[in-house]
């Protein structure tokens, strides 16, 4: 009988850590998100123009963002793109919120419950906010936002040099077709 409440205790120890860690995820070390950040000129529809292929989107082509305030200062997001092999667009919907400061492009965002993962956004267009290039929980998510369908041949370099000093190989970056 000790036993199993031992057992329980720790169960329900472990399950209370493991939702912690999935409610607050980790900026990885040696990432930098861009300090300062304003949401308002970041809010709107973004194309992915590159990405590093993931569960999530594989396969996916014109694939876009689309960022909105919520009444209660969170963010809603939604993700679309076009799965050619069923000839149909896809679309999840979460919600992000920022990890530390509103001027940090840290944020956490969650598309399933109480399970978040990172969204840091380590290089932007400062001056008209027109691309940014983002890293996930670890750096196995990495993102390339522009608010034009075409990357540009500038925005790739710029892309390809982040990913370099991310440790990133710059050759796994997959230019999504729009």
């Amino acid at each position: 009988m000790r036993f199993g409440k031992l057992a329980l205790g720790l169960t329900g120890l472990a399950v209370g850590y493991a939702l912690t860690r999935a409610s607050s995820p980790q900026i990885p070390r040696g990432v930098l998100p861009v300090k300062p950040f304003d949401l308002m000129r970041y809010l709107g529809k973004w194309h992915e123009v590159g990405r590093l292929e993931n569960r999530f989107e594989r396969g996916l082509t014109r694939t876009t963002a689309e960022y909105s305030l919520k009444p209660d200062q969170t963010v809603k997001v939604v993700n679309r793109g076009f799965a050619p092999w069923k000839g149909r667009w896809t679309q999840a919907t979460g919600t992000a919120s920022f990890v530390r400061s509103a001027d940090e492009g840290a944020l956490k965002v969650s598309f399933f419950g109480p399970f978040y993962g990172g969204y840091n956004i380590v290089d932007i267009d400062e001056e008209g906010y027109q691309w940014s290039i983002i890293v996930g929980s670890t750096r196995s998510y990495f993102w390339v936002l522009s608010r034009e369908p075409d990357a540009g041949e500038e925005l790739k370099a710029r892309a390809v040099a982040q990913a370099l000093l991310l440790g990133i190989n710059p050759d796994t970056i997959l230019w999504v077709p729009q």
